[in-house]
């Protein structure tokens, strides 16, 4: 099994790259291959609705930037699919909503290349805004057919200095039951 955890904030390494890694690290204690893509240097292009990948049909985008290829390549591997963002005016950041909505309607032409994937979204904020951002990103993984498990909470944490998201219990207890049911659902399905 494979897992990718993507990360959508414009900060490398930060409380939502820990949280993903935290997740991370408990599916790779389970022998799930795992990797963390980290959006912060990359530039993916916003989708233009030009329908092209509908008339292609050949599983890429015909917009050329420097990721959005190789992370829907790894996308499409992947058994598993996180996605992290922090709250940047109330929503998720620009550049995942970018990739998002481009693996969205690639998926889409091709015949649903995401459908019935496991996965989920993670989100953090120094205060507020999590919970629309989590809804933000949990409307993209219903529309594109995944499978999201639940947890004891939803996926969000309070954080805003790099490392603060550490003191935040609740948020890392979710977390961790989030992985232990994306583990527990993906046993009872690939096994």
């Amino acid at each position: 099994m494979q897992a990718v955890a993507i990360n959508g904030s414009g900060r490398k390494d930060g409380n939502t790259a820990i949280l993903l890694s935290r997740c991370l690290e408990k599916l790779e204690s389970q022998g799930i291959a795992c990797e963390l893509i980290q959006l912060a240097d990359m530039e993916i292009k916003p989708c233009r609705a030009r329908g092209t990948c509908f008339k292609t049909r050949d599983k890429t985008c015909d917009m050329k930037d420097d990721a959005f290829g190789k992370i829907f390549v790894k996308m499409q591997e992947a058994d598993i699919i996180i996605v992290g963002s922090p709250v940047y005016f109330g929503s998720a950041t620009a550049q995942l909503m970018a990739l998002l909505q481009r693996a969205g309607y690639v998926s889409r032409a091709n015949g649903n290349l995401l459908s019935r994937k496991l996965g989920g979204p993670v989100t953090v904020a120094r205060r507020a805004g999590q919970n629309f951002t989590y809804a933000q990103l949990m409307y993209w993984f219903m529309i594109a057919d995944m499978i999201v498990p639940g947890s004891t909470y939803w996926n969000v944490g309070v954080a805003q200095a790099k490392g603060d998201i550490e003191k935040d219990t609740e948020g890392l207890e979710t977390i961790d039951r989030f992985a232990e049911n994306l583990i527990w659902l993906a046993k009872k399905l690939y096994a």
